[in-house]
Formats: structure tokens, sequence, C-alpha cells
């Protein structure tokens, strides 16, 4: 296995995560590519859902706070 040290300049190539853009063609992607960005899109999906949760739970505070 290589090392750091094997690198004359230090540095390990970084495996790029796959993006994936709304529409693109998938034609190309290979079933394990497709179950990949599958999980890529449903950890989004969370990440999204859980930024909803927080600023519905602080507009609610606020509409709470100004109703009295």
């Amino acid at each position: 296995m290589a090392s750091a040290d094997d690198d004359p300049f230090g540095l390990m190539p970084v495996k790029k995560k796959p993006e994936h853009e709304i529409g693109q063609s998938l034609d190309t992607l290979s079933v394990s590519e497709l179950d990949e960005r599958i999980g890529l899109l449903r950890e989004e999906i969370a990440r999204l859902e859980q930024a909803r949760a927080r600023k519905e739970a602080s507009k609610n505070a606020a509409a709470a706070f100004f109703k009295t």
C-alpha cells in the first residue's frame, strides 16, 4: 500500500465525491454508481429535512412569543 512517504510532494490523490446534477443523463452510470448517488441524495434529503425542522421550530417559537 502506498504511503504519503511514497509521494514526492507529500500528497496522496483524493477521490472526488461524485456530484449529482438534477436531470443529468443516467445512461453512463453503473449500478454501483447509481446506488452511491441514491445514498448521497438520501443523506442530502435528511440534511434538508433537519434544516427545515429547525427553521420551522424557530418560526413557531417567534410566532408564539409575539402572539401575546
